[in-house]
């Protein structure tokens, strides 16, 4: 069977006008006209473009898998180089994207995002829940099912499906854009799945890795568990700790360090062992020239209750003098940490550095000594007003360094270049020196985004990567509970209700965006989407049924990801053309 593109020859059926081609075989989907619609071809000829865009993503991920199975890309590994793809090039994918596609008209309409985000969030919410019931899951397996089900991947298989439809599927131009073309298509859809990624970076971070995949010790009906295996492990409480002082004289004499002089700490650690003889060091060391060391300022006391020798900070300790002149003179003692300053021309830069530094840090000294005595001249309640906003500055600071990360930092970087159109022209006008220098250099790194992001999914999809150094006796007995009930959370019952959802909205709901057919395709693929890649990280921090986190993610992205995301197309096209 021919299976080549040919140009359609329109017909009349039902008094519309339909685009038939006689090479493509035509089947009875969604109506009477074949399934040969005007936003979309045929059912057969889509089951190949679908498939064609979903192997796309295999044989990119594909390499990940295999180099992780030969053990050359541990867990490590891929969290370095997603944390690189976090911190590097999916901003410059967000900037490049963003920047050229956004106007002051197109921010108001993205407005309609986060209500859509909000609904369907509350709508897997209340599945999840549902499910977790007819299950008869407990809480935190309720609570598992719950973030498998709202949280979805926005981020690595969305988007390579949005740009590999985008070339592939015709039909997609919006007609309210003027020249409209692939590339278009594939930048609008990026721009509106990170809107919907960073929504839910936002909750994920929050909700999920403090609430729903909180740690174990965290429910009251695990406590009594761990408290009862720690009886029968942990060691005896902490005593009298014996050490040695140095005495003044160059020996060391005996000491007894009893228990209420022992730092916090010390007792912390002597409490929290939770039955574990492998110690790891607090990591508090003294610093060299600012005090004296003291068993309770120890690294070695905060180890361990027990005996400890005490080793003198040797770097205070001068070395004996030689002759008489050297016992008559008293050098100026430099601390471990300052370097030595270097002769030549680079010792008159590094002193010249270190001037400047003194000089700022005198000036900074010198004003907020300035503004206090300027402060405490105030009358009380402008005192009391100037601190509130103070509070509030510096809260709202903290916040927003939290809560801030790179990829958001590009999207509100974009959002200003777009905004000012003089900006937008000198970064992506044809010819220019900032286009051809900078814009190219942020183009070329954004190209390496997608790419690494199926990369790290194909490492993630390896079973080696896995612990597997704990067994969990409650994940082999639910763990096939959880399995299926997360499926279903995820990627059918959610798509079945928002479906008509969405439909309604694109139909009624008059926003411009939602007759953008890439619009429309992103809300679809985002109902049914595979829970997102993070969650397998912070189940990995709070050990959080792992095994089972990994079965979901070979289900989702191996099994099951061709038949969910020709069901998520074709329900998507089928939208469009209703909405018209």
């Amino acid at each position: 069977m021919d299976w080549s593109l040919s140009r359609p020859t329109p017909f009349r059926v039902n008094n519309r006008v339909a685009n038939f081609s006689p090479n493509i075989p035509q089947f009875a989907v969604f109506g009477q006209d074949g399934g040969a619609h005007d936003s979309h071809p045929a059912f057969g000829h889509l089951v190949l473009l679908v498939f064609e865009a979903v192997m796309e993503v295999v044989c990119v991920s594909l390499p990940g898998y295999v180099i992780a199975r030969l053990g050359h890309f541990d867990a490590e590994k891929q969290k370095f180089l997603a944390n690189l793809n976090v911190m590097l090039f999916t901003p410059c994918l967000i900037f490049t994207k963003l920047a050229s596609q956004l106007n002051a008209d197109k921010l108001v309409e993205l407005g309609v995002i986060p209500i859509i985000f909000i609904v369907q969030t509350f709508v897997s919410y209340m599945v999840s829940i549902g499910v977790a019931k007819a299950f008869r899951l407990k809480k935190r397996p309720a609570n598992f099912v719950t973030a498998m089900g709202v949280f979805g991947n926005s981020n690595s298989l969305p988007i390579s499906l949005v740009i590999s439809l985008s070339q592939t599927l015709k039909g997609l131009h919006w007609d309210r854009i003027p020249g409209d073309n692939d590339d278009e298509v594939g930048a609008r859809g990026i721009l509106y799945l990170m809107i919907f990624q960073q929504l839910g970076q936002l909750v994920r971070w929050s909700w999920g890795y403090h609430v729903l995949l909180a740690p174990k010790d965290k429910y009251e009906e695990y406590q009594t568990e761990r408290l009862e295996e720690g009886n029968y492990t942990d060691e005896a409480p902490a005593r009298a700790t014996d050490v040695l002082i140095p005495g003044l004289d160059g020996t060391q004499t005996d000491g007894t360090l009893s228990e209420g002089n022992q730092s916090e700490g010390s007792r912390r650690g002597s409490q929290s062992s939770d039955g574990s003889d492998v110690y790891e060091p607090a990591g508090r060391t003294p610093v060299a020239g600012t005090s004296n060391a003291s068993p309770v300022d120890s690294d070695e006391d905060d180890a361990s209750p027990r005996k400890r020798k005490f080793k003198p900070n040797t770097a205070l300790i001068m070395p004996p003098p030689q002759s008489e002149a050297d016992m008559m003179s008293f050098p100026r003692m430099r601390d471990v940490d300052e370097p030595e300053t270097p002769g030549g021309i680079r010792g008159y830069f590094v002193r010249s550095k270190v001037a400047v530094q003194n000089r700022m840090s005198s000036l900074q000294h010198g004003v907020a000594q300035s503004s206090r005595r300027t402060f405490t001249r105030l009358p009380k309640p402008f005192q009391t007003l100037l601190t509130g906003l103070w509070n509030v500055w510096v809260r709202f600071y903290h916040f927003l360094w939290d809560f801030m990360n790179p990829p958001l930092w590009a999207m509100l970087i974009a959002v200003v270049v777009a905004s000012v159109p003089d900006l937008q022209r000198l970064f992506f006008e044809e010819g220019s020196f900032v286009k051809n220098s900078v814009t190219s250099a942020v183009s070329s790194s954004a190209g390496v985004a997608v790419p690494l992001i199926l990369v790290v999914l194909g490492a993630n999809l390896a079973r080696n990567t896995q612990r597997q150094d704990t067994k969990d006796s409650e994940e082999e007995e639910i763990g096939t509970r959880l399995l299926v009930a997360s499926l279903i959370s995820r990627m059918l019952l959610p798509t079945l209700i928002m479906a008509p959802i969405l439909a309604l909205i694109a139909k009624y709901v008059p926003v411009s965006i939602l007759d953008d057919p890439i619009f429309v395709i992103v809300c679809f693929l985002l109902t049914g989407a595979p829970s997102a890649l993070q969650l397998a990280q912070i189940c990995q921090i709070n050990e959080v049924y792992e095994g089972v986190m990994g079965k979901i993610l070979f289900q989702s992205y191996v099994v099951w990801i061709l038949p969910s995301t020709l069901m998520l197309v074709m329900l998507a096209l089928e939208t469009v053309e209703w909405a018209k």
